[in-house]
């Protein structure tokens, strides 16, 4: 099965490690996911810490915009996947 784009990161907090990402399907904590730009894989990381307005929460869905603790360094634009 296809990786599925569930989204796109609107900014990316440099000082605290965190994505701001904007859903386009739903995402949970123990997804795996990937970064993706200008067609190349930056890298993949498991999701294991997400916010929606500061609160904790285990799931979002479509239309979300979410803070996602990073692994590493993300510019602002590049896609996300999840890993089927």
């Amino acid at each position: 099965m296809a990786d599925l784009k569930i989204g796109r990161i609107s900014h990316y907090y440099d000082k605290i490690g965190v994505a701001i990402i904007e859903l386009d399907a739903s995402l949970g904590v123990g997804d795996k996911i990937k970064f993706v730009r200008g067609g190349e894989d930056i890298y993949e990381q498991d999701v294991t810490s997400m916010q929606i307005e500061h609160k904790q929460v285990q799931e979002a869905k479509k239309g979300d915009v979410i803070g996602l603790k990073v692994d590493k360094e993300v510019k602002d634009g590049a896609e996300v996947y999840k890993i089927q």
